[in-house]
């Protein structure tokens, strides 16, 4: 169930609001969110919701025994042996068939396996909790229903962000939901759902025509620069919009959930791109893999191979392709480059540096979205040959002339300005009342939208 569907707003989401409004008691509103997260994630996947349970109590079970003994070898016996749960999970269904059948070449062992929805997101919350209590940086969760309201629950669950047991713990039990909080949560999820319904999906529309192409080889070198434009909005309206619906969600049950994008296309470094987009992604490799791997407290060798093996398994996480390790590689590379000397170069440029630093962030996106490496590294080399322009013809056959429009929105909406305008007039006398009637207006226009066009994909869903 997506958060963009019709069915999610006005039949699953009223009726758990009203529902975890009518209890007055912490457990039982924890009941609620807990019996319709499930409920939310066993729409899309019935039966593989067992496996998360499955996955949690066993993850209880083992931390719980983890904290119980003051032995420190044992206690790293059963960090070791909880993460080896999980990762073997995520392995088999994620990794298994790639790694059989693409790598080892044995079509015969191949299984036919769906991807678990959210199994990325739920797996990377269970180790970060595991490793926290081993850390001591937080209790061990003593309620079963406690750690699996945790996580599963539907905000955050099948695309995240990647919410800290940290963040939220104290909120389990002590959280005190009021108006304010609800009005920014409300607010905040129709910001999100406008970006997802009113660009992302537009966007969605020209990109798809290319990279979802049976014949993705024969479009002009204009076609390839205009489908990684839009997909570069597409993917970054998709999932903000998506982070942004999360929290208020999360805000308007009590919850605070940190931000996991701070407007990434304004960023003039690698590193900062990667400071800016998927916030909860990168700190979670930061803080779980690159530093305990040693980091930059290293030598200069073992610091620049930390970066690639970091990068390696960032692009793998998000899929279990070629291109995605190539994705991976790609940044790691880059970024060994910046920490050697393009930064300094980058930095004498101002101006210049934030066009260089998107391009290399829109040939990322033709490497991540391309149906393969092969294809993503043959579109780069028709847009850098030579610019050939865009036929009228070709866009009226795909019929995507009428969508101009949508891309000076998108433009104006990947910059800080818009937010600093509403804060201005929201701050003034009747500015929260004009915010508010205008929020609705939005409302109105992305109902209309999902009324009147079924196209609403989700990039994330796949991860």
């Amino acid at each position: 169930m997506l958060f963009s569907s019709l069915t999610f707003l006005f039949v699953y989401f009223p009726i758990v609001l009203i529902l975890y409004y009518l209890v007055k008691s912490r457990t039982k509103k924890n009941l609620v969110l807990l019996i319709f997260s499930l409920l939310f994630y066993s729409w899309g996947e019935p039966k593989l919701v067992c496996l998360m349970l499955f996955e949690v109590f066993v993850t209880f079970i083992l931390v719980l025994k983890m904290s119980d003994t003051h032995d420190q070898k044992k206690k790293r016996k059963y960090l070791i042996l909880e993460i080896i749960f999980i990762i073997t999970f995520l392995f088999l269904f994620k990794y298994y068939n790639f790694f059989i059948v693409r790598i080892l070449k044995l079509n015969s062992l191949a299984l036919s396996i769906s991807l678990p929805i959210g199994i990325s997101f739920y797996s990377f919350q269970i180790i970060s909790y595991a490793v926290d209590v081993y850390r001591g940086q937080v209790e061990v969760q003593k309620n079963v229903f406690d750690l699996t309201l945790y996580v599963s629950f539907f905000p955050q669950l099948i695309a995240g962000p990647i919410v800290r047991y940290s963040t939220i713990v104290k909120e389990l039990k002590e959280r005190k939901e009021n108006v304010n909080d609800f009005a920014y949560g409300l607010r905040r999820f129709i910001i999100g759902l406008s970006k997802k319904v009113i660009i992302s999906n537009q966007m969605a529309i020209v990109s798809d025509k290319v990279f979802l192409s049976a014949n993705i080889v024969s479009f002009s070198s204009g076609m390839y620069w205009l489908a990684a434009l839009s997909f570069m909005f597409q993917i970054y309206f998709d999932f903000s919009g998506y982070s942004d619906m999360a929290i208020g969600l999360g805000r308007m049950f009590g919850f605070h959930f940190l931000e996991n994008f701070n407007y990434p296309y304004t960023s003039t470094s690698i590193t900062d791109f990667w400071r800016r987009w998927h916030m909860s992604l990168s700190s979670w490799f930061r803080d779980y893999v690159y530093i305990p791997l040693g980091g930059n407290r290293v030598t200069k060798f073992r610091w620049l191979m930390n970066i690639l093996i970091v990068w390696c398994l960032t692009g793998l996480w998000h899929g279990a392709s070629f291109n995605f390790v190539l994705w991976g590689l790609y940044y790691g590379i880059l970024l060994i480059v910046e920490k050697l000397f393009l930064g300094k170069v980058l930095k004498k440029l101002p101006g210049l540096n934030w066009i260089i630093v998107m391009l290399f962030v829109l040939f990322g996106w033709v490497l991540f979205n391309a149906p393969s490496g092969e294809t993503a590294l043959f579109m780069i080399k028709k847009m850098l040959s030579g610019f050939e322009g865009i036929n009228r013809s070709t866009l009226n056959n795909l019929n995507i002339l009428y969508l101009w429009e949508y891309y000076v929105i998108a433009i104006i909406g990947c910059f800080p300005i818009c937010k600093k305008i509403g804060l201005k007039i929201f701050n003034t006398r009747y500015g929260k009342l004009i915010c508010d009637l205008y929020l609705l207006i939005i409302l109105f226009l992305c109902v209309m939208l999902l009324v009147n066009n079924s196209y609403n994909p989700f990039i994330y869903f796949k991860f």
